[in-house]
């Protein structure tokens, strides 16, 4: 009986050790990155306050350009790749470097002062990764274990920022590589998700969170009017994706020098604010997404604008990130075009959002969890099969060229052999 009892215990010693060893690592990455996502949520807000007082500080974007490029120069990571990097580095690849995570906060906080369209999600990830990465060297932990740190990094950033745990988990397993998870690394990127969200709400700093509008019962029509709306929007996220890489390899490609290239990334975005005139599409666009989620957008072709503005800037080397740039495209998009299939323009905004998000990121249930925690638990089953319906449609396109497409979207045969 003692022996039988001894080789359960024994069985079981392996988890429970993974259990200690991930509480204390997981907690003391959330605590880490909780502290710093409350810091940048601070930062930019603060930035993006500035700049809609005071409008000169778009005619400093130039400074703001050059400012960022010879601190990446200067820190030997004129190359860096940004968020691309991150992702790579959890297949066991280059770590992250620890002077990443000061470089893009300064970066993402200088181009929302000066009014580049960039979102701050890309920042979170590379920050919440170099930390952790930080975390893992010190530690002294093998390859698997900064992997899996590295991830709970990804993971703790993004909840600070948006106030979405369960997204951030589930984001920062399925982005890596697409129709595989490491469900090892899954309770300590969610324990790292949970404290890191609990530090900024404590400090005052609100999540993101909506109130859906105009959802309609669920019946055959509108399932088909969503389906509609949700095959539109992956052919946005297509064009979208597109786009963001084309642009850079055209600055690259007739202006090399990058100090150059963020002067006239500078100045493209300075003349198109002043021809445009509103200035909605400088910064993340957060009110513009507010709006367009309760039924409002300016003109039809916002969407269209926000993909230029947003392209211009971080093709040129300005530093944030392109998600919630796809959820501005994705809602004015969907306001536009919603009640032209018989959907309420609030509705049409929140379901396209959603969709195109998923379609830029190659993450279903993300995007399913990213609804549930933005919108509650009200039309789960719209954004459920909009979700299904982008991520098939939208190919492998990607707004992360490091992402891997294990499996395929149309047929049931592996496509990497060498992802995880």
């Amino acid at each position: 009986m003692k022996e039988r009892i001894k080789a359960q215990l024994l069985k079981v010693l392996p988890s429970a050790k993974a259990l200690g060893q991930w509480l204390l690592l997981s907690g003391l990455t959330g605590i880490a990155c909780g502290l710093a996502g409350a810091a940048f949520t601070w930062c930019v807000t603060h930035a993006t306050n500035m700049r809609i007082a005071h409008s000169w500080l778009l005619f400093c974007m130039p400074l703001a350009g050059l400012i960022i490029v010879a601190s990446y120069r200067a820190a030997g990571m004129g190359n860096d790749s940004g968020t691309n990097q991150i992702i790579a580095s959890v297949r066991g690849g280059e770590r992250p470097r620890t002077l990443l995570a000061p470089l893009i906060f300064l970066g993402t906080v200088l181009t929302h002062l000066t009014g580049g369209s960039a979102g701050r999600e890309g920042a979170a990830l590379q920050i919440g990764g170099s930390i952790s990465a930080r975390i893992g060297r010190l530690l002294r932990l093998g390859e698997g274990n900064v992997n899996t740190i590295i991830q709970c990094g990804m993971a703790g950033l993004f909840s600070a920022l948006f106030g979405t745990p369960l997204t951030a988990t589930v984001f920062s397993l399925e982005v890596v590589d697409v129709g595989h998870l490491q469900y090892a690394a899954l309770f300590p990127c969610m324990l790292s998700a949970l404290v890191a969200n609990a530090i900024p709400r404590a400090l005052g700093l609100s999540a993101e969170s909506y109130h859906l509008q105009g959802a309609p019962e669920l019946g055959p029509m509108t399932l088909l009017q969503c389906g509609s709306l949700a095959v539109l929007a992956a052919l946005v996220s297509i064009v979208f994706c597109v786009l963001m890489h084309k642009t850079g390899h055209i600055y690259k490609k007739y202006i090399p020098n990058q100090y150059l290239r963020s002067l006239a990334g500078a100045a493209f975005v300075i003349i198109l604010t002043l021809v445009e005139g509103s200035g909605d599409y400088n910064g993340a666009g957060g009110g513009i997404i507010e709006l367009a989620l309760e039924g409002e957008v300016h003109v039809p072709w916002a969407f269209l604008l926000k993909m230029l503005f947003t392209a211009l800037t971080l093709g040129a080397g300005f530093r944030g990130g392109e998600i919630v740039p796809a959820l501005f495209i994705g809602s004015t998009f969907g306001c536009a075009v919603g009640p032209l299939l018989g959907l309420d323009p609030a509705f049409g905004a929140a379901i396209s959002m959603i969709a195109l998000f998923c379609g830029v990121v190659n993450c279903p249930m993300s995007s399913i969890f990213l609804a549930i925690e933005l919108f509650g638990g009200d039309g789960l089953l719209f954004f459920a099969i909009a979700c299904a319906l982008s991520f098939l449609l939208s190919g492998n396109y990607s707004l992360y060229s490091s992402q891997k497409l294990v499996f395929s979207k149309v047929e049931r045969k592996v496509i990497d052999q060498n992802a995880h």
